[in-house]
């Protein structure tokens, strides 16, 4: 059979979505501080899509934790920013947290973040080999991921009781939520990593409230659903019953 280049005229070849990218994902360092300000608005424009809240965080803090070694950062072969997270220390050492865990949207889809999130996870075991390491999300991905690298479900007191831990949720739009619940619960999951775990070491405190997730992610997606749908409610007719209706 001959070739006919003329039956192909305006043939659009589309990009495969599964074809392999190759990013670099390490320890951010202070060369990395451009890249600060797309962080902050990737992180801020993500949120509002989603619609839901997050603790906003200024260009020169990301850089702060550039400078002091406790951020991740990922980029592309052509050097284009791809991804990032950061480690925040509360309650003196004892607790740490992966913040601010965000994909470029041009490399969303490739398991970046997760490579991301272990990253940050052996980072912060190595910088604090005893320290509890927890989250608060929305995201049923990155539970998926939390679950997978050892975190539980836990009650909101399982957490750092540190004042400005907390008060970086009063950006967040369902801060009066959290409120409402005297801090105990709200529309995020919170999830804990315990190093004692690691040692066959029952802790001295563990109460599991939240039902014990498997890696399924449809089960996530549902288990947020449900959760959110529950406590929207509840605090829709709160209101309505202090504003008299």
């Amino acid at each position: 059979m001959n070739f006919n280049p003329s039956l192909f005229t305006g043939l659009v070849l589309i990009p495969n979505p599964q074809m392999e990218l190759k990013f670099t994902v390490r320890p951010a360092t202070s060369n990395d501080v451009h890249y600060a300000q797309t962080i902050v608005d990737e992180i801020a424009s993500s949120a509002a899509k989603r619609g839901t809240g997050i603790a906003r965080r200024t260009p020169e803090y990301i850089s702060k934790k550039m400078d002091e070694g406790k951020a991740v950062i990922a980029y592309a072969q052509d050097g284009t920013w791809a991804g990032f997270c950061y480690i925040e220390v509360w309650s003196h050492g004892q607790f740490v947290a992966n913040s601010g865990l965000i994909v470029n949207p041009e490399f969303r889809g490739h398991g970046l973040a997760k490579r991301i999130k272990q990253e940050v996870f052996k980072l912060s075991r190595k910088k604090y080999p005893e320290a509890k390491i927890f989250g608060l999300t929305t995201g049923a991905a990155v539970l998926k991921i939390n679950s997978e690298l050892g975190y539980k479900p836990v009650i909101y007191e399982e957490l750092t009781q540190d004042e400005d831990f907390w008060a970086g949720c009063k950006t967040c739009v369902n801060f009066d939520i959290l409120t409402a619940k005297n801090r105990k619960n709200c529309i995020c999951t919170a999830m804990l990593y315990n190093p004692a775990w690691e040692k066959n070491i029952k802790p001295k405190r563990t109460v599991w409230t939240e039902r014990e997730l498997d890696k399924d992610l449809k089960l996530f997606e549902r288990w947020i659903k449900f959760k959110k749908s529950v406590l929207l409610k509840i605090d829709e007719r709160k209101k309505k019953k202090e504003n008299g209706k």
